[in-house]
This record gives C-alpha cells, structure tokens and sequence, in this order.
C-alpha cells in the first residue's frame, strides 16, 4: 500500500546510527516509508479512478484530481 501509483516511490530500509556511539555495533534496523495519500483523479478517457499518489507528484501536477 504504501507505493506511489505514478513514480513507483516506496519503502527504503537502512540503519538507524546512535550520535553518541556512531561504531557498527551500534545500528538498528529502520524502515522509511514515503508520504503517500489517497486521491481520485481523472483519466484520460474521463473515468474518476481512486489511487496512491506521493505528496510529490501532487505538487509536481502528475496528475489531474477530481473535483
């Protein structure tokens, strides 16, 4: 669920590093996850369609919402 319908955005992984003790024995497994929201645009053929769209590809106006 949390993926990007348009740019295919989704969930990184990594390590989460203390300041205090930056050494390898200090990690922790972290999962990122994007800003992903429910929208309804409208397709080329006029359809209203409900997807998952990054708050980036909003702002960038990937797409067309619907009203």
């Amino acid at each position: 669920m949390a993926k990007c319908a348009i740019c295919e955005k989704g969930q990184m992984t990594g390590h989460r590093i203390s300041i205090e003790r930056s050494q390898v024995s200090r990690r922790a497994n972290r999962k990122w996850k994007p800003n992903v929201k429910k929208v309804k645009i409208v397709e080329d053929n006029g359809n209203i369609k409900s997807i998952y769209v990054c708050t980036r590809c909003m702002r960038s106006n990937k797409i067309t919402r619907a009203i």
